[in-house]
């Protein structure tokens, strides 16, 4: 067991190093996976984990700083490193699609309950104390269609 336990590591090591070195039409592409999402070889790792849907900059600090990781090119982590920063990421933090299914849940059940915020969700409306006389252009745009949809509801 512990054999297979082992290979399967090392085929799933080299199918990573192999995926970060395809050439597409003499096209390099580079990408390391982590958390379920691709993250930029370019870039610095502190920002390029802020590409990971659920963490942001504090967090992504938090992360380097708990693992001691210098604050590197992401394509310069060594593979003790890229280990380390999975294994962290998917054991510590909600991320990716559960942070979404989470988030759509709330919703759905502020939304069920007929709360304030539940329905101004509902209205696609601010639903934090944000003004609406004179921001939020972009939500009341569909806020005829609303007082229509209200109109009819209490005939």
């Amino acid at each position: 067991m512990l054999g297979l336990r082992g290979s399967v590591g090392i085929l799933s090591d080299a199918s990573h190093r192999l995926l970060q070195n395809i050439t597409f039409h003499g096209i390099k592409v580079q990408c390391i996976r982590v958390g379920g999402a691709e993250i930029p070889d370019h870039k610095r790792l502190a920002v390029s984990l802020q590409s990971i849907f659920g963490i942001g900059r504090t967090r992504a600090r938090q992360i380097l700083s708990e693992l001691n990781i210098d604050n590197k090119l992401t394509n310069e982590l060594t593979g003790n490193e890229l280990l380390s920063l999975r294994e962290h990421v998917s054991s510590t933090c909600v991320i990716g699609e559960d942070l979404r299914r989470c988030v759509n849940a709330d919703m759905t059940r502020l939304k069920g309950i007929q709360c304030y915020k539940g329905i101004r969700h509902e209205d696609k409306l601010p639903c934090r104390g944000q003004r609406t006389k004179t921001n939020a252009r972009t939500a009341k745009m569909g806020l005829n269609a609303v007082v229509e949809r209200h109109k009819a509801s209490h005939n």
